[in-house]
C-alpha cells in the first residue's frame, strides 16, 4: 500500500474554485476523463450539496504494468461522492475505482478550503492510498502510480480542469501566485 499527499493553493476564492472543479471533467486537456454521469444530485437538510458521480476513465498504463498485471484492460469506472457545504466553504470529494478491483484499488480524497491565513486563496488538499493486489512486484508498481498521480497533480494544479473552467471567465493560475506544495509519498 502506498499513501500519497498534495497541497496546492489557488488564488482565487472558495466559491470561484468549487464552482470550476463542479465542471472539471470532462475536458479537452485531460483527455483520461472520457465521461461523466451524474447519478444522483441533492441537498440535505443542512443546505450541503451531495453528489454521486460515475466516471468513465482511461487509465493508460505503460505497457510493462499491463504485462505485470496481465490485463489490456484500461478503460475503468470510478464511483465519486462529493459534498459541498457553502456554510463551512468545504468541499469534500471522494472517489475509488470500480473496476479492476480485483487488481488495483485507488481511494482519493479531495478537500478544498479557504486557506487559514488568506480566505481570499483555496487550498485543496489531495490524498489517496494505492493498494495493487495479487503480484510480486506490487510495492513498485504503487510507487510509479503514486509518481504518476504526484506528476498529474502538478499538471492539474495549473494546465488542466480547474483553469480549463475559470479560463472562461478569468484564470485561477494565470498570472497569480499559485503555490503548490507537494509532500513526499509514504509507504505504509
Amino acid at each position: 500500500m502506498k499513501i500519497w499527499s498534495t497541497e496546492h493553493v489557488f488564488s482565487y476564492p472558495w466559491e470561484t474554485v468549487i464552482k470550476a472543479a463542479m465542471r472539471k471533467y470532462p475536458n479537452p486537456m485531460n483527455p483520461n476523463v472520457v465521461g461523466v454521469d451524474v447519478l444522483d444530485r441533492s441537498l440535505d437538510t443542512e443546505g450541503r450539496l451531495h453528489s454521486h458521480r460515475l466516471l468513465s476513465t482511461e487509465w493508460g498504463l505503460p505497457g510493462i504494468v499491463r504485462a505485470i498485471l496481465g490485463t489490456n484492460h484500461t478503460q475503468t469506472y470510478v464511483k465519486e461522492h462529493s459534498i459541498v457545504d457553502p456554510e463551512e466553504k468545504k468541499m469534500e470529494l471522494c472517489s475509488t475505482n470500480i473496476t479492476l478491483t480485483n487488481l488495483i484499488s485507488v481511494d482519493e480524497r479531495l478537500l478544498y478550503r479557504p486557506h487559514p491565513d488568506n480566505p481570499e486563496v483555496t487550498i485543496l488538499t489531495q490524498e489517496a492510498i494505492i493498494t495493487v493486489k495479487g503480484v510480486s512486484l506490487s510495492s513498485y508498481l504503487e510507487g510509479m502510480m503514486a509518481r504518476r498521480m504526484s506528476a498529474n497533480a502538478r499538471k492539474d494544479s495549473c494546465s488542466t480542469g480547474i483553469h480549463l473552467i475559470t479560463h472562461r471567465g478569468f484564470s485561477a493560475c494565470e498570472g497569480s501566485s499559485a503555490v503548490g506544495t507537494y509532500t513526499a509519498m509514504q509507504t505504509v
